[in-house]
């Protein structure tokens, strides 16, 4: 069966075709995103979802902390995520995808 990319008007096939668009971005960048897409609440693409920085580091491949951080930090920059830090050892972050469905992609 195929699964639908669409929800809620949001297609992941463009937002990931503008990814790969974005020069500024490189793997790193992209495992990043690709790991929060594996995290995220599928039926809510632009609300907030919980992620652990450890989760995202080891689905992304990331080995470095500051690694992680640059990558986060270009990818807020860039407006492709909002990011709220949690700094509770059991509580997650939580992160949001910054969807522009008006112009078809973001940046």
């Amino acid at each position: 069966m195929a699964m639908d990319n669409t929800t809620q008007g949001f297609c992941f096939d463009s937002y990931l075709e503008y990814v790969a668009k974005d020069s500024r971005l490189l793997p790193s960048h992209i495992g990043l995103l690709l790991a929060m897409f594996y995290y995220h609440q599928k039926e809510r693409p632009g609300e907030f979802f919980h992620s652990s920085r450890k989760k995202l580091m080891h689905f992304s491949r990331i080995k470095s902390i500051a690694t992680y951080h640059k990558c986060l930090s270009d990818l807020i920059l860039y407006g492709y995520v909002d990011y709220i830090p949690s700094w509770h050892p059991t509580k997650a972050s939580r992160f949001r995808f910054i969807i522009d469905n008006n112009s078809g992609g973001n940046g």
